[in-house]
């Protein structure tokens, strides 16, 4: 399996420039390896108003469903895409993500 080296934030650069799209061969592993974490603790965006506001959530409880971070609003969808990049980098890492 892909393993995200921690010292390669020029591909967290990339996903920042560039969420959406083709990206390069390293940025997609790195982007295969977080979408496919596990679904419980997973964090992810909920719309709370369509193309307008997103919401950072989190997958818990039994059943697994999101629950809300209410302190965690936005209404520029590449800021809150960039914020879930950010918390799947530190957990699949240990290291926070410090390039903005």
């Amino acid at each position: 399996m892909f393993k995200i080296d921690p010292d390669r934030t020029d591909l967290a650069l990339e996903f920042k420039r560039k969420p959406y799209g083709r990206h390069s061969p390293d940025l997609q592993a790195v982007l295969s390896v977080m979408r496919g974490l596990p679904i419980e603790g997973k964090h992810l965006l909920v719309t709370t108003k369509p193309q307008e506001e997103w919401v950072l959530a989190r997958m818990t409880g039994s059943p697994v469903r999101p629950e809300l971070v209410p302190e965690h609003v936005f209404t520029d969808i590449r800021e809150a895409e960039w914020l879930v990049f950010k918390l799947r980098w530190k957990l699949l890492t240990g290291r926070d993500l410090d390039v903005d």
